[in-house]
């Protein structure tokens, strides 16, 4: 972020930025915003693709992948991708305080890069049973239409991209869950223009947030505790 004092009229457009990045993750990735629009449709599968396995569907290897801690988020992430997603970002990323770190974890960058702002947070949560997983990643899903099965990610996986506007300020965030067994990971990754008062394409945001799933779940897996 600069270092420059802001234009009156840019630290105006910025209040409502502040105000989302003081209140921390919950307010980007409660995943599902109930005043949003879902734009992601499901991912089309390529002809002759025969993998049925539905954003439910556990895979054949589910029971052998048992996790017992969560990884380091800010680690999670490569300084690569941050610097592409989140352009100014501080690489090492900031994490959330969490009552209890062995079952959630989540760390956060945000960057103001002249007027493009953008948002990307990753949290693991770790539950007592697979089934647990299960049932927390079938309720999150399902409570907001619109969004589409992610093939090959975890043991299964689901995105959404929704666009607010407020004060004709658009917003447009995406946000992807995984399971992994008993793991959920979720990424939610949005983005603003100050200056156009736009949002970023669909496409950008959701192959960002995918991208930053990818990887979080690597890292889950890397970690992975028998």
């Amino acid at each position: 972020m600069r270092d420059f004092p802001l234009p009156l009229a840019l630290t105006a457009r910025l209040s409502p930025v502040v105000v989302l990045a003081c209140a921390g993750w919950a307010l980007t990735s409660g995943p599902f915003a109930a005043s949003a629009t879902a734009e992601h449709k499901p991912v089309q599968r390529a002809a002759g693709d025969t993998n049925t396995q539905s954003a439910t569907a556990p895979s054949s290897t589910a029971a052998s992948k048992t996790y017992t801690s969560a990884p380091a988020p800010c680690t999670s992430i490569s300084a690569k991708t941050i610097t592409s997603l989140v352009p100014d970002a501080k690489t090492a990323g900031k994490e959330i305080t969490s009552t209890d770190t062995q079952v959630r974890r989540t760390c956060s960058w945000n960057a103001l890069k002249g007027y493009e702002y953008r948002w990307l947070d990753v949290s693991f949560e770790i539950m007592g049973s697979e089934a647990a997983a299960q049932k927390s990643f079938s309720e999150r899903t399902s409570e907001k239409s619109g969004g589409g099965a992610v093939p090959g990610l975890g043991d299964g996986a689901y995105s959404v991209v929704n666009l607010t506007t407020e004060d004709k300020q658009q917003t447009r965030e995406g946000v992807v869950v995984v399971r992994a067994s008993n793991a959920l990971v979720v990424v939610t990754y949005n983005g603003s223009d100050f200056e156009t008062k736009q949002a970023p394409g669909t496409d950008e945001i959701n192959t960002g947030a995918i991208k930053a799933a990818k990887e979080a779940v690597a890292a889950l897996e890397d970690g992975r505790k028998g």
